[in-house]
């Protein structure tokens, strides 16, 4: 993605001059990383992105102090107006909504778009949120903005800001308990034996991969055959795996970096057939989320062409 790149600039200008053109391939990420941690959703962040590149080039950003927090806080705003016309879209959505995939893969130097907000298990904990409480939370806790920014933003006092900030900070913190976090080695072993488990359609294997609790997610949108309740149980999750494994079998499964963790991506007929998260604990899976959606595929097969956990940032 190449949003905005020397459009409508002068090469050579300096930053004083010029601060967009000198600053925007560095805050662009940013940009599209504070759209995507309050959408869900990477076609969305991309055309904030584009709003706001449209938006600051048409502004006179020479008494602009700190071009980056301006940038965020115009994507921000955006991004609040879409996430309150969203809420009817999450009530009329068929099925289980999840996040759209956003790969990320060992290119994507930016910080600001691989840390654990931009995770699925983040973004469904933040999806509990009110979207005042999302925008404080993000803007303050992951951007590190100041409350009068947030503030205007959300259209709110200073100490309003403040508290929905605080708020949202303890559901999170209260949520994320029952997340717990596995080391990249522990997700690496434990989805390698999935997906031997699975391409062989090993259903005991599979069992002794799944945690007895196991909840399974498959995000179809109405677009693709996806289960619209969640399916609970190892032993269920497996012997739906097993069966769907031997339906749709796949030319191949690839690990990749999603969100910045380690993720599969299913291949079949050319195309990515579903990408799969899934949470670990204590050895075993507890959570697995597949997104079937093809409309959220789009992008993830298009940068996968390119070479397997590559990233478009």
């Amino acid at each position: 993605m190449t949003i905005g790149m020397g459009v409508g600039r002068e090469s050579g200008r300096s930053e004083q001059e010029d601060p967009l053109g000198a600053g925007w391939e560095r805050h662009r990420p940013a940009v599209f990383g504070v759209a995507y941690r309050l959408l869900g959703s990477v076609a969305d962040a991309e055309d904030v992105t584009q709003d706001v590149w449209l938006r600051a080039a048409g502004a006179d950003l020479r008494e602009i102090g700190d071009l980056r927090a301006w940038l965020v806080t115009v994507a921000a705003r955006r991004s609040y107006d879409i996430l309150k016309s969203a809420r009817f879209r999450r009530e009329t959505y068929v099925g289980p909504w999840l996040p759209e995939p956003l790969l990320t893969g060992p290119d994507a130097s930016q910080p600001v778009l691989v840390d654990e907000s931009v995770s699925s298990a983040m973004l469904l904990i933040m999806e509990e949120l009110s979207p005042p409480e999302r925008v404080a939370f993000v803007l303050h806790d992951v951007f590190g903005l100041e409350f009068g920014r947030i503030a205007e933003v959300l259209d709110v006092s200073g100490p309003a800001a403040r508290q929905l900030a605080s708020r949202a900070r303890r559901r999170v913190a209260g949520a994320r308990q029952f997340t717990p976090q596995a080391s990249k080695a522990e997700r690496e072993r434990v989805l390698t034996a999935f997906r031997a488990a699975y391409e062989a359609g090993d259903l005991a294997g599979l069992v002794r991969l799944l945690h007895p609790d196991v909840v399974y997610i498959t995000d179809g949108g109405g677009k693709a055959s996806a289960a619209r309740k969640l399916i609970r149980g190892g032993g269920r999750v497996a012997e739906v795996m097993v069966r769907t494994g031997r339906r749709w079998r796949p030319d191949r499964i690839d690990l990749a970096e999603v969100g910045g963790e380690l993720a599969l991506v299913f291949h079949r007929e050319g195309r990515v057939y579903s990408v799969d998260t899934v949470e670990v604990t204590d050895g075993l899976v507890s959570a697995y989320r597949r997104v079937m959606n093809p409309e959220k595929l789009v992008r993830v097969g298009a940068v996968t062409r390119g070479g397997v956990g590559s990233s478009p940032w």
